[in-house]
């Protein structure tokens, strides 16, 4: 339901005269005039402004390599529930093609199936659906829809109504820039930046790709280290390269030291040689030292991409102790996907998956629960020979 201070804010409404449509339900419905069929709406183009975006006309796309229409929305007479019925061209022809214009945006283009960033920056959502109000001639956007619901009405099935609308107002639905969201075919709803906090480094990455000069810099620099190191290991070189060049000193050696010699290596491969050589100096001697010998002096090996950021138990030792040592660790959870187990001369005799030690009971000794027969590598083994065992035992850690 539209909420109360929306309507509030929709200022030419008057009375009952306006009415809410669906745009999964329009989509796909015929477009005539009085005198002949234009068509199928193909989708809804808006231009955005302030509060909502409204609708500026009609585009029908025919396929076989005839032109595209664009009816203006001007030109529409009345949407019924089998039809849109419009004016006729003055020309008595057909409509002109459609052109793109800027500040426009398409519904189901830039908007249906896009991920986007809810609003309370605690999860990633879809527009399936895009809530609509009709009045006195105009249409404007009023919310997204990112439940279920939005598959149910475009495929007839809307009146089973699963699971209740998750409506989003279309004021929170504003790309960080708009032509860089056409452009790229991708929007995202605002975030404070203080809620990214809570969202993973791919999705950050996600905002950080559509983001271009003052603003990607402006949202990188509010990351807390963690999340800034996080997202630039997921985001594409481009946008790595960017986000180091306008890095200061200081934050730059806090962020490096936040990464393994893989995904320095990885960053590293992507930047000039010169970037390479002023950032090395922010990193310890040792990861300097090991970093260089990747990218320069031989092909990587096992000891050179090796993390000692892992826990190791006895045999003996109970799984609730081993949970609580877990907890008190600080480590990523990427470096306790497993624990290992050793002997008293530190030879490994066992591993434990973290999901299998979490559900045995907490007085359990490791012994009882650890997988025994351990794949390890040899220290000189090459990253493609890495990948052929992970390919082929599925561990998550070697």
């Amino acid at each position: 339901m539209l909420l109360a201070n929306e309507l509030k804010n929709i200022t030419f409404i008057n009375g009952k005269d306006f009415r809410f449509l669906w745009f999964a339900e329009l989509i796909g419905r015929s477009v005539c005039s009085p005198l002949h069929k234009l068509g199928k709406l193909t989708d809804l183009v808006f231009k955005t402004s302030e509060p909502y975006a409204e609708a500026v006309g009609i585009y029908i796309e025919h396929g076989w390599g005839k032109p595209t229409e664009f009816v203006p929305w001007d030109r529409v007479i009345e949407i019924t529930q089998d039809v849109i019925l419009v004016h006729p061209p003055d020309d008595g022809t057909d409509y002109p093609a459609f052109v793109d214009q800027p500040g426009w945006i398409l519904v189901d283009e830039h908007l249906i199936g896009k991920t986007v960033l809810d609003t309370d920056g605690r999860r990633v959502e879809v527009v399936n659906d895009v809530h609509l109000l009709e009045s006195k001639g105009r249409l404007i956007i009023v919310h997204v829809d990112a439940s279920l619901n939005g598959f149910l009405r475009k495929w007839g099935m809307g009146s089973l109504r699963w699971v209740n609308d998750k409506l989003i107002p279309w004021r929170y639905v504003q790309p960080f820039s708009l032509e860089d969201a056409i452009k790229t075919d991708t929007v995202s709803l605002s975030i404070k930046k203080e809620q990214a906090a809570d969202l993973p480094g791919e999705d950050l990455a996600d905002v950080l790709e559509m983001l271009s000069g003052e603003e990607q810099e402006a949202f990188f620099s509010v990351l807390d280290v963690e999340k800034a190191a996080e997202s630039l290991i997921c985001a594409e070189p481009r946008v790595r390269r960017q986000l180091i060049e306008d890095l200061s000193k200081e934050r730059a050696e806090t962020i490096l030291a936040e990464l393994s010699i893989p995904q320095l290596a990885d960053i590293f491969s992507d930047l000039p040689h010169d970037d390479v050589t002023e950032l090395m100096q922010f990193l310890s001697q040792d990861k300097a030292e090991r970093l260089h010998q990747i990218l320069y002096e031989h092909e990587a090996e096992a000891k050179d991409l090796m993390s000692s950021d892992f826990l190791t138990f006895s045999e003996e030792t109970a799984v609730g102790e081993a949970l609580q040592a877990i907890r008190k660790s600080a480590l990523d959870k990427e470096a306790v996907t497993y624990i290992y187990v050793v002997n008293e001369e530190r030879l490994l005799e066992g591993v434990v998956d973290i999901r299998k030690l979490i559900l045995a009971p907490d007085q359990t000794r490791l012994t009882d629960i650890m997988s025994s027969a351990v794949v390890t590598a040899e220290e000189d083994k090459m990253p493609k020979d890495l990948e052929e065992m992970f390919d082929k035992y599925r561990y998550r850690m070697i």
